[in-house]
């Protein structure tokens, strides 16, 4: 693909240049079918028609700095299998490395080369996982990305930091690592935290050194949270010189990000600004936490109205693609269904049109006139101390709006059913003893969400919303 001119990188946030730019009208057409997210991986294409994904057919980006060749579709693993059939981010049961194997096998098979994990995966074990996976394939055959992931402030003294980052090269059995992450910058106290993590302990400089050393490939930053971090380590690129950065860029967040949660930044500015310094951006969470493969089921009506064989997610996944300064899109893969499925959306990738973009944006405003909590699954607010299911809880509300099963008004003709329905679907998707009338109000796990949600309000609110229901009461 050929990158654009500094004059065409300070038009960054002019869509329609972009895809003109990117060559929409020669894109191949293709069925394009189902990218999943970790938890449901819904697919609502129409499996008769999708065939044999083809082995040659991925779509690459070209990383300006090195001359890598990445492949599009880039291998989350955040939700390995575990041996009991769910993402080993679920409960205490080990990963199956048989089936990392395989995945992994066909992955490559099929043009994937990007394979992303971090010392805080899986519990802990993601990257011994994907180490095991790449280290049967010769060296050049794969690009591993890791992150410094030094969350707590046990681990932000120069010493520890570093020995976290060794780790990761004997657990992934490399010798360099590809594309080094610091994880999570913004997140927490800002500036304050991502000083004491990276800055003020020489880490970074560290970091560094080990690019120009050759053992770290490419140096970049994963973004959450407060901008004034964002637009800080920006500002000093001359300086750091980041070979990518890492964003959450989807069709909700491209202009509602700082909307849904005020302590986000919206992704038309993010890419925006990473497209004027000619910076690849890598993208997180193009689903959203699975929202947008669960969407409103009017939403639902209008997608499958305009394109009836492809899948609601796959509008998601093709979203964020299209951008021609996107380097690769991150999807965690938990069975090979949703493997296959990602596969025949990149492979090759049937770019956006101007009038499919100006629809999504549509699509998202009417999104947005929907309640519902700002949860992406990531599970970092886990494990409670106090035992609750978290994202179980909030995802479920969070459904039951999207299904129109949030019953308000006991004058409302289908309060009845849609009582019955919520109440039934928390009871099955969340243990009693772990509902929301056991949070304490702690606190403990609202500085670990990327999304910056008030969770034991929420919990609160939603606590309240059931009993309410139980009583028979008007909302």
């Amino acid at each position: 693909m050929t990158m654009k001119t500094n004059k065409d990188r300070n038009d960054g946030l002019n869509r329609r240049e972009f895809l003109k730019r990117l060559g929409v009208g020669a894109a191949v057409s293709t069925a394009v079918l189902a990218g999943c997210d970790s938890k449901n991986n819904s697919i609502s294409g129409d499996r008769s028609a999708q065939g044999e994904i083809p082995t040659d057919r991925m779509t690459y980006r070209t990383n300006p700095s090195t001359g890598d060749r990445v492949s599009l579709l880039g291998f989350g693993m955040m939700r390995l299998p575990s041996v009991g059939g769910r993402s080993a981010r679920e409960g205490n049961e080990e990963i199956d490395q048989e089936l990392v194997n395989e995945l992994v096998d066909y992955a490559i098979a099929h043009g994937v080369n990007y394979f992303d994990t971090s010392p805080a995966y899986c519990r802990g074990m993601s990257e011994r996982a994907t180490g095991i996976a790449l280290s049967r394939y010769p060296r050049d055959k794969y690009f591993i990305a890791t992150k410094l992931s030094n969350f707590a402030p046990a681990t932000w003294s120069r010493e520890a930091s570093i020995a976290m980052y060794r780790n990761s090269l004997k657990e992934l059995q490399v010798d360099y690592i590809d594309y080094l992450l610091l994880h999570g910058v913004g997140m927490g106290n800002g500036m304050k935290d991502m000083e004491a993590r990276y800055i003020d302990n020489g880490v970074l400089e560290f970091l560094m050194e080990e690019r120009r050393a050759g053992r770290i490939r490419n140096l970049g930053f994963s973004y959450h949270g407060d901008v004034k971090v964002f637009d800080y380590l920006l500002s000093r690129h001359d300086y750091y010189k980041w070979d990518f950065v890492q964003i959450q860029l989807n069709y909700l967040d491209w202009k509602y990000a700082k909307q849904i949660n005020a302590r986000n930044t919206d992704a038309e500015y993010l890419y925006g600004e990473l497209a004027k310094r000619n910076i690849p951006a890598v993208i997180m969470e193009p689903l959203l936490g699975g929202r947008l493969s669960n969407v409103p089921n009017r939403i639902v009506a209008r997608l499958k109205q305009r394109e009836p064989e492809k899948s609601v997610a796959s509008w998601a996944f093709r979203f964020a693609g299209s951008f021609p300064d996107v380097l690769t899109v991150l999807s965690g893969m938990t069975r090979m269904e949703h493997l296959q499925d990602n596969l025949r959306t990149y492979a090759p990738l049937d770019s956006l049109t101007d009038d499919e973009f100006d629809f999504l944006q549509r699509m998202a405003a009417q999104m947005m006139e929907f309640d519902t909590i700002p949860c992406n699954d990531c599970k970092y607010c886990m494990p409670c101390p106090y035992g609750l299911d978290i994202p179980a809880i909030l995802l479920h509300y969070n459904k039951c709006i999207n299904d129109g099963n949030v019953p308000v008004s006991s004058k409302d003709e289908n309060y009845r059913e849609a009582r019955r329905a919520y109440l039934i679907g928390y009871d099955r998707s969340v243990p009693k003893l772990r509902q929301a009338n056991h949070c304490i109000g702690c606190g403990q796990c609202s500085p670990h969400c990327p999304q910056r949600i008030d969770i034991p309000k929420e919990l609160r609110r939603i606590d309240k919303f059931v009993e309410d229901l139980k009583q028979g009461k008007d909302l």
